[in-house]
């Protein structure tokens, strides 16, 4: 239950506060029965400005995961026997049935984005945000495009809760999730940083498809000794450098295969491959089928307008 003198301080709410909390009856009627709501839902958002006097001290916690945004100010969070600090750019998942308190910072209060949700797939996300955080809190550049999307969630649920309405929304809030999680992979094309040398890596093999290169060449791009950037390079893409240009190959193969005319052998030499037997070969192992039957099921897809 609620801290009782939390209730208090809050009553007033805060000015330009905005929160919608589900019907349960929504949430255990659709949310929880239809395959895609299922895995991740949300039961309550909201956004909360200046939130002075903002408190919450759960001894139990909540059947719910609780998504903490700061965007300004600062705050306390207490998870179990775990304490953080928040301020902003950081953002924290509270995990559900575990006890915990948060409070705004009295002479600095938070502004925070919101949400509590649920779904069987909550806890595979949250095991791969602590792989690459190591902790329940992290900080996400600021970016005007997660606000958007947030921005876009409530105003649609705003409209009501019907099935096209739900799905939408909570297809969309695992994008937002994601953006925290992949906060590097949600930021790329926002400001264009070139900063990581495994992006700029796949960068040039991306500018040179038509070439073949050995790992000490690509490691060169990045001015990385081939064993260091090879770690990396797995590290951060799960595969070995060359694997990945390979595959990067074989993704614009199938392009050419699908909108071109070109030929398999005309294809494998656009890639840079000599040998269109050894391109059949290495095409067949990535894609599972040879290129010419790749071709032929594409052609036939597009004849019974499935593409």
């Amino acid at each position: 239950m609620e801290n009782e003198t939390a209730d208090i301080k809050k009553k007033e709410g805060f000015n330009g506060q905005k929160a919608i909390v589900l019907p349960r009856s929504i949430i255990s009627k659709d949310c929880m029965t239809n395959p895609l709501l299922s895995g991740t839902y949300i039961t309550d958002i909201g956004f909360y400005p200046k939130a002075k006097f903002h408190y919450r001290e759960r001894d139990h916690g909540l059947d719910q995961y609780i998504l903490l945004y700061c965007i300004d100010g600062k705050g306390d969070v207490k998870i179990e026997k775990t304490a953080h600090t928040l301020s902003a750019g950081n953002f924290i998942i509270i995990p559900a049935e575990k006890s915990h308190a948060y409070a705004s910072d009295k002479n600095n209060p938070w502004t925070i984005y919101w949400a509590h949700f649920k779904g069987h797939l909550v806890k595979s996300l949250i095991r791969l945000l602590l792989k690459r955080q190591k902790s329940y809190k992290g900080f996400v550049q600021f970016n005007e495009s997660r606000i958007k999307l947030f921005d876009e969630i409530y105003s649609n649920l705003e409209r009501g809760y019907s099935i096209d309405n739900l799905c939408y929304v909570n297809i969309s809030f695992s994008h937002f999730l994601s953006s925290f999680i992949f906060d590097e992979k949600f930021n790329y094309s926002y400001k264009k940083s070139m900063a990581n040398p495994v992006d700029i890596s796949i960068e040039f093999m991306q500018k040179n498809l038509h070439a073949t290169f050995t790992l000490e060449e690509i490691a060169r791009s990045v001015n990385l000794s081939p064993s260091h950037f090879s770690a990396l390079f797995k590290e951060q893409t799960g595969f070995a450098p060359i694997k990945y240009f390979n595959h990067i190959k074989i993704q614009k193969a199938c392009q050419y295969l699908q909108f071109t005319d070109l030929r398999i052998k005309e294809i494998s030499a656009t890639l840079g491959i000599d040998d269109p037997y050894y391109f059949s070969r290495m095409f067949s192992k990535i894609m599972g089928v040879s290129p010419q039957d790749y071709k032929v099921k594409r052609e036939m897809l597009r004849e019974t307008k499935f593409l």
